[in-house]
């Protein structure tokens, strides 16, 4: 703890007394004021434009190389500002908070399909489109803590009711179709999304008042993650849907290797369902990420020295935050990760 409080940048320090030691009150004037003063997020809070929205955008992420936020997209920016640490009143979030509660709304208004709209009329795609944004705003508003609002759990009801009718359906059970040389997913198929799973995760209540639908969810996500593609029928497109979940994303270290950021989203997201506890195999991950981490705390990566990096769209929100410029920082975002997981598990946390 006291490293992090050396070396991480603010917002981490911040939630790192606030949501892992809880040696301060996330109001108290003595610590609310660390979000607020981190560079990043004042320079991502700026560009936010008058209607609320980044880049006219909706979840566009930067370029693996850009250095900055060009090009950011309106849920990962306020995605970002929430994971620096900023609350649901600071300006930037009530004004993007209309757009977030209008993409949850059960239309196919083309107008609203931003970045992924097309110049030619596509029925199909544009129903695609705003069920991808509706899932997405349902979660971002979900972090946001607006889960007593009517409009996110009218949303997130039918959302749930969606994903768990398909699951329960025969379409369900053999959830693939050939096309041509492909076996894609049928147009109608709605498995949960890692937005749908975002969205639960933070909506304690709702997950109580719907169990079984939730437990229902939990069976799908821990069978074994088939090898094709996640490719969906829309009409006559074939279109990629990553965002699709069909499986066990985290069946092995090698997984974990490969995208480090992605994978301590994905636990972090399960110990906030209560599912991390009961898998097995999520939880020899993260108590690998545990006993990577030396005898003052910090966590060191297997290979390298480099700070890892990811190339998942959900994950960019999360990671960094911390701009990682000095060489004792690099490994702070995965360390303060560790420990959050921890809490949310309910362990006892060793102030070090």
């Amino acid at each position: 703890m006291s490293w992090l409080l050396e070396h991480a940048s603010a917002p981490i320090k911040y939630r790192a007394i606030t949501e892992i030691a809880r040696t301060a009150d996330p109001t108290s004037p003595e610590v609310d004021w660390l979000p607020y003063s981190h560079r990043s997020a004042i320079r991502l809070a700026v560009t936010q434009t008058r209607d609320g929205m980044w880049n006219q955008s909706v979840l566009s992420i930067p370029g693996r190389h850009s250095s900055d936020f060009t090009g950011v997209g309106t849920i990962p920016a306020v995605r970002r500002l929430a994971e620096y640490g900023w609350t649901s009143d600071s300006p930037p979030l009530v004004f993007s908070r209309r757009l977030l509660f209008r993409l949850l709304a059960e239309d196919n208004d083309p107008a609203f399909t931003f970045e992924l709209g097309t110049k030619t009329k596509d029925d199909d795609l544009v129903r695609r489109t705003r069920g991808l944004f509706r899932e997405a705003a349902a979660a971002t508003l979900a972090q946001m803590g607006y889960e007593n609002d009517p409009r996110l759990r009218g949303a997130a009801r039918r959302i749930l009711e969606r994903t768990v009718s398909y699951l329960n359906s025969p379409l369900g059970e053999k959830p693939w179709m050939r096309v041509g040389n492909s076996h894609v997913l049928a147009p109608e198929s709605a498995p949960p999304s890692i937005y749908t799973l975002t969205m639960l995760s933070r909506m304690p209540i709702f997950r109580h008042e719907h169990f079984s639908e939730v437990e229902r969810i939990y069976y799908w996500i821990t069978q074994p993650l088939p090898r094709q593609e996640v490719v969906q029928l829309f009409g006559k497109k074939m279109v990629p849907q990553p965002h699709l979940i069909m499986g066990d994303v985290l069946p092995h270290r090698n997984a974990v290797d490969a995208d480090v950021p992605f994978a301590l989203t994905w636990l972090e997201t399960m110990a906030r369902l209560n599912f991390l506890r009961r898998n097995d195999g999520w939880m020899k991950l993260y108590e690998r990420f545990v006993d990577d981490r030396d005898r003052n705390g910090i966590w060191h990566p297997h290979k390298g020295l480099e700070r890892p990096t990811t190339t998942h769209p959900w994950a960019w929100s999360t990671f960094p935050l911390d701009d990682g410029s000095a060489a004792e920082s690099k490994f702070t975002d995965v360390t303060f990760r560790i420990g959050l997981i921890g809490k949310l598990l309910g362990r006892e946390i060793e102030l070090i």
